[in-house]
């Protein structure tokens, strides 16, 4: 595996590099499969894609999925798919007929199956499992990742395409990527701004083999490609 920190002075320089790190990609092949993250950094990239790129990236060639969703529905404040709708997919030319995204309001392990299919009809495959070409990753300061956390730690490991895990304080049910697709991505992206993630950062990245066992996001390993952390100075100040 090859591995990049990238440390920036605030999330807009963080922006700024994803952004021509994704046109390099882009610039390769023809279709890219990109599996988006939710959260507020994603939030501040999607804007300003939104509102600095929308006629200078290749928005054609991208088919956009989603590496987990809350069990809500697309239209609920809590829904990964509205907060990428209305803060991107509004904005830039690009059909519906690209957008991939989860059914949070059905049963959760029927739409895990479903979405599971879809995705592996969609992708590449490498080894018998799906390969996107992208999959950004946010990471809790609990150390989860995707919407696998620590107490259902096993999860990383199943079988499936999609996995259905639990918010441990909530209970709240969350459709996931399995960390053996994670893992299958040619370039997994984990961006990660603010202080309050510095702790685990610093425990995840050095060295990341003691902590598997603890946290999901230090299982982040990819078989066949490249993981590159993009980071703003406060994530990176520990």
């Amino acid at each position: 595996m090859e591995t990049e920190i990238k440390i920036f002075e605030d999330i807009e320089a963080l922006n700024n590099a994803f952004t021509e790190w994704l046109k390099e990609i882009l610039a390769q092949k023809e279709v890219v499969t990109l599996a988006l993250s939710g959260g507020s950094t994603p939030k501040s990239l999607f804007r300003y894609w939104a509102e600095e790129h929308r006629d200078d990236i290749e928005w054609g060639k991208i088919r956009f999925f989603w590496g987990d969703e809350r069990c809500v529905g697309p239209t609920d404040e809590q829904s990964n798919y509205r907060m990428a709708r209305e803060n991107l997919f509004d904005f830039i030319p690009v059909s519906e007929k690209q957008i991939f995204h989860i059914h949070g309001e059905d049963d959760p392990t029927s739409e895990a199956n479903r979405y599971g299919e879809i995705i592996s009809r969609a992708t590449d495959s490498i080894e018998g499992m799906p390969a996107f070409d992208i999959v950004m990753l946010g990471m809790g300061d609990d150390g989860h990742t995707a919407s696998i956390f620590p107490h259902e730690i096993d999860l990383w490991d199943n079988g499936h395409v999609c996995v259905v895990g639990t918010h441990p304080d909530s209970g709240q049910k969350r459709i996931s990527l399995s960390g053996r697709v994670i893992n299958n991505a040619r370039h997994v992206a984990f961006l990660v701004t603010g202080e309050a993630k510095a702790d685990k950062v610093r425990e995840i990245t050095a060295p990341r083999h003691r902590n598997t066992n603890r946290y999901p996001a230090a299982r982040v390993n990819p078989s066949h490609g490249t993981l590159t952390w993009f980071l703003d100075k406060k994530a990176a100040g520990k």
